[in-house]
């Protein structure tokens, strides 16, 4: 994707839709949208001529703005927390970008984390400026993630994932349940609870399938093989939770801890182990592993 903005310290400049309104400017409509930042900040980004058009217009505190237009600017954050632990880079040709990523690190800018984000640090690291992850991958979660920074590739590697053969393998560290039998296939119906950020079990068809077994026993906890069908978020950290074996450490499941804050000392005990495929570019058989452990 282009901008009329250039990649910025691995940093792509964000943008907002004007929707239907009437302001007297740029920066009344600014003022609106992002009431917690500072009419002074929004000020010197537009002194510094770092908020545009599409067209690559720079834009004035009394620049008109309508309906439909987009603006485009550069995010900033004060005061970021720091992730300490480091990303990994497993494989990279010419179409993919292979990483084991660390617990606690998102993928993506949002919310408290801007520099502190896989995709912002492997910008900085490797240049590539057209890296996209193409799946989800918990903050909390460690492991396995594909990105792709070739675009005229990309849908080919998206339709993977659509189709269902992306092969995904994780690890869980979880209480044993002893009145189960092993392997098994859990299936339910997920759909957004009304509170906090979580998912909920309702009746309902099944969308989500897991396939569950039993790697090892671990006292009272077991080490699970968890393979998931379908990609509904925390779809696995839900199911184990159903089944009455929460991961460990999960501040979600089956009680959301709104305001848990990070302990590096006690990470989720959940690890996106491995992924497999047949490679839609090459024709070769791709398999790419964590090298962590739980």
């Amino acid at each position: 994707m282009s901008y009329p903005l250039p990649v910025r310290d691995g940093v792509a400049p964000s943008y907002i839709w004007l929707p239907e309104g009437q302001w007297d400017n740029a920066l009344s409509f600014l003022l609106e949208q992002f009431p917690d930042v500072a009419a002074s900040t929004w000020q010197a980004r537009l002194n510094k001529n770092e908020v545009v058009d599409a067209q690559g217009k720079t834009l004035q505190a009394s620049s008109p703005v309508r309906r439909g237009m987009c603006i485009y600017y550069y995010r900033e954050l004060e005061n970021e927390t720091p992730i300490p632990f480091t990303e990994q880079i497993l494989f990279q040709d010419e179409h993919l970008l292979v990483v084991d990523k660390p617990h606690f690190l998102p993928v993506i800018p949002s919310g408290r984390f801007l520099h502190e984000t896989l995709l912002v640090r492997l910008k900085k690291k490797t240049g590539l400026l057209d890296l996209t992850p193409m799946h989800r991958l918990d903050r909390e979660t460690a492991g396995v993630i594909l990105f792709s920074h070739n675009p005229e590739t990309r849908g080919q590697y998206q339709s993977l994932f659509q189709g269902k053969q992306m092969h995904k393998t994780y690890h869980a560290l979880a209480p044993h349940l002893a009145d189960l039998q092993f392997p098994m296939l859990y299936r339910s119906r997920m759909e957004e609870a009304k509170k906090f950020f979580v998912m909920q079990e309702v009746t309902g068809a099944a969308n989500s399938e897991t396939h569950i077994d039993i790697l090892e026993r671990r006292g009272d906890h077991s080490l699970y093989q968890l393979q998931p069908v379908t990609g509904r978020k925390h779809q696995l950290r839900l199911h184990m939770a159903s089944l009455g074996a929460a991961i460990v450490n999960d501040a979600f499941y089956p009680v959301a801890l709104a305001c848990k804050g990070d302990d590096f000392e006690h990470p989720l005990q959940l690890l996106a182990k491995s992924i497999s495929f047949d490679d839609p570019v090459t024709g070769s058989k791709r398999y790419f592993a964590s090298q962590q452990s739980l």
